[in-house]
């Protein structure tokens, strides 16, 4: 590796330019942890044709880097907006047949969307978020093995909230009649939120595989999953719902059904060895120091909020 090409975050015994006894004190730490795999973490090197903006001495100049810069956080940002949004669309699908039903099923879905799964989808991701912390250090400081350690731990704290959350989903219907619903809609979005059930128990394990992917920017998989997920959505929501006539039942089928497709395609793909040393299999140390991630999770979700 030529002189002026030092990659970022890679250990060095000795600062180009800057006698040793001169170095930074942090290297020389012995607790500093070095990336097992720098190229991994970054490809940016570090010579005066790449890596810091150089000096702006113009509007041209501006614009030139501001271009080069925008393509670079589009570039992850793209798929990252384009998978909320697929993933938003799942449940305004669903709104949008149930509404070609009857009055009454799309009340139900649109309540039960709004309150019930929006309380529970806001506190799971609020506790997931979690990781884009733990996950951030862990990347950069070359702990790689950690992230799949920290996205099972993550999964056995949101999977035992969820169990807690079914109360909400079972007691639906006594909770939208107290806030004020009128019977008929509180009944059927009841039947409905009970319905719902397994989707909660996919946001407990879809959070934690989206921040595990994030860290390591395979943004472009999520967004793939989640498009033909939708278009699946699509397509079986006019059947079961309009052509078949399974009306609430058939929402909550296909509305299940997308969120654990989108599960099972992301634990696929990490599961393939896609990941490196990300993934190394399950592990009994995600039971280690569950109470002090649960604290961290707790955070993050009022934080959210």
């Amino acid at each position: 590796m030529e002189e002026n090409k030092q990659p970022l975050l890679s250990p060095r015994d000795e600062v180009v330019g800057v006698p040793q006894h001169h170095q930074p004190m942090h290297d020389n730490l012995d607790s500093f942890p070095a990336p097992a795999n720098p190229s991994f973490i970054s490809s940016t090197t570090f010579n005066p044709d790449s890596g810091d903006i150089p000096p702006i001495n113009g509007v041209r100049d501006f614009f030139r880097e501001f271009n080069r810069e925008s393509k670079k956080l589009w570039f992850l940002a793209g798929p990252a907006i384009f998978t909320s949004l697929c993933q938003y669309s799942l449940g305004a699908v669903t709104q949008v047949f149930a509404g070609q039903v009857s009055t009454l099923d799309l009340a139900a879905v649109s309540i039960e969307n709004s309150v019930i799964a929006g309380f529970s989808f806001g506190a799971l991701l609020g506790m997931g978020s979690a990781l884009e912390t733990l996950c951030g250090q862990a990347v950069g400081a070359g702990q790689l093995d950690m992230l799949g350690i920290y996205m099972q731990r993550s999964w056995v704290i949101l999977n035992a909230t969820s169990v807690v959350l079914c109360f909400l989903y079972i007691f639906a219907q006594q909770i939208l009649y107290g806030i004020g619903q009128t019977a008929a809609i509180s009944k059927a979005a009841g039947v409905f939120a009970i319905y719902m059930i397994p989707q909660l128990f996919a946001y407990a394990m879809v959070f934690p595989l989206a921040k595990f992917l994030q860290s390591q920017s395979k943004m472009m998989v999520m967004a793939v999953i989640a498009a033909v997920t939708l278009i699946l959505h699509t397509v079986f929501s006019w059947l079961l719902m309009l052509k078949l006539g399974w009306g609430l039942v058939g929402a909550a089928v296909v509305l299940n059904a997308s969120w654990w497709i989108i599960v099972v395609s992301q634990m696929v793909y990490i599961f393939s060895g896609t990941c490196g040393r990300a993934w190394t299999g399950f592990s009994w140390k995600a039971f280690h120091g569950l109470w002090s991630f649960v604290k961290l999770s707790l955070a993050s979700a009022v934080m959210l909020w």
